[in-house]
């Protein structure tokens, strides 16, 4: 009896130790391991039926993000919204951005409309103020409330000029960009930011200023000096569907593994397949490792 009972509590003391060791593991797994939001901005800048492409690349955007798992809570999207039930549209209420394509404008969540459509909401969403929002739209605006352990997606399509892009009443100046941006990494509201911007003359947006000290990368449509170009005309929509860069950069999400494929893969892919302008690339590169999915899909847990 006296052996069973030293062998007894040898095997409790064994399994006390391995419980403790377990949960100093469990412990610091927590210390080390956050949970890595993803957030997305999508603007379009421009109205009317002859700017349908616009509006249509934003809403294939948002349903390459929701189709990717990314939460949809965490978009904030800015559109004018004039082209699903345009007079023009023979297909009411439905908006493609590609012959014969599916309807991307279905269950796309719109924050900000019309009037609401400006640089200066753009920037408030993108800083996460929601005083200024409540003062420029006289309500209570969604925003990007992001952290300093997050990703941030930004996705603008439009047209642009030199050190300009394009809202529907008034234009965001690269100045005013660079300076929200600095914000934000001062304020540490992201771990890494990615812009994909699609406008003519896009680069100018950061090829004075980007460098890859504060951690953000952006892939424009074309350089600082240069236009991008539609696709897809539709003769019965008497309109173009798609921009070429936007187009190609969501149809390779659309077909590839988020989860395995590289925002360095996707760059390429896109550079390749755009051959109506070149396609550029600024700020921190390292952030090309990074796989499409921490910027384009579920929230991911974040090692330090």
């Amino acid at each position: 009896e006296p052996l069973e009972e030293s062998a007894g509590q040898s095997l409790s003391l064994r399994m006390s130790k391995f419980l403790l060791a377990l949960l100093a593991a469990s412990a610091l797994c927590l210390l080390r391991c956050t949970e890595a939001k993803n957030w997305a901005l999508l603007a379009a800048g421009s109205r009317e039926w002859f700017n349908y492409r616009h509006q249509a690349d934003i809403c294939h955007a948002y349903q390459v993000l929701v189709n990717n798992g990314f939460p949809a809570e965490n978009i904030v999207t800015m559109m004018y919204d004039d082209i699903a039930h345009n007079k023009e549209n023979p297909h009411k209420g439905k908006v493609i951005n590609q012959p014969g394509g599916p309807d991307v404008y279905k269950g796309v969540k719109i924050d900000y409309k019309e009037q609401d459509v400006t640089p200066e909401v753009f920037l408030a969403v993108l800083e996460g103020d929601k005083e200024k929002i409540r003062k420029l739209t006289g309500k209570t605006g969604k925003v990007i409330e992001s952290g300093p352990e997050d990703h941030v997606f930004v996705n603008f399509a439009d047209h642009g000029g030199l050190g300009v892009i394009a809202f529907p009443s008034k234009a965001l100046k690269v100045t005013e960009l660079k300076k929200s941006v600095k914000e934000l990494h001062k304020k540490k509201r992201y771990s890494e930011l990615v812009f994909y911007v699609e406008a003519c003359y896009a680069g100018s947006m950061f090829d004075d200023w980007l460098k890859d000290d504060i951690n953000v990368y952006a892939s424009t449509a074309v350089g600082p000096k240069n236009s991008s170009y539609a696709c897809y005309f539709d003769k019965k929509l008497k309109t173009f569907l798609g921009d070429v860069y936007s187009v190609n950069w969501m149809q390779d999400s659309d077909k590839e593994n988020p989860k395995t494929e590289t925002l360095e893969k996707q760059y390429e892919v896109v550079k390749r397949k755009t051959n109506t302008s070149k396609v550029h690339e600024y700020g921190d590169m390292s952030i090309l490792k990074m796989v499409v999915a921490e910027f384009q899909g579920k929230d991911t847990k974040k090692h330090r």
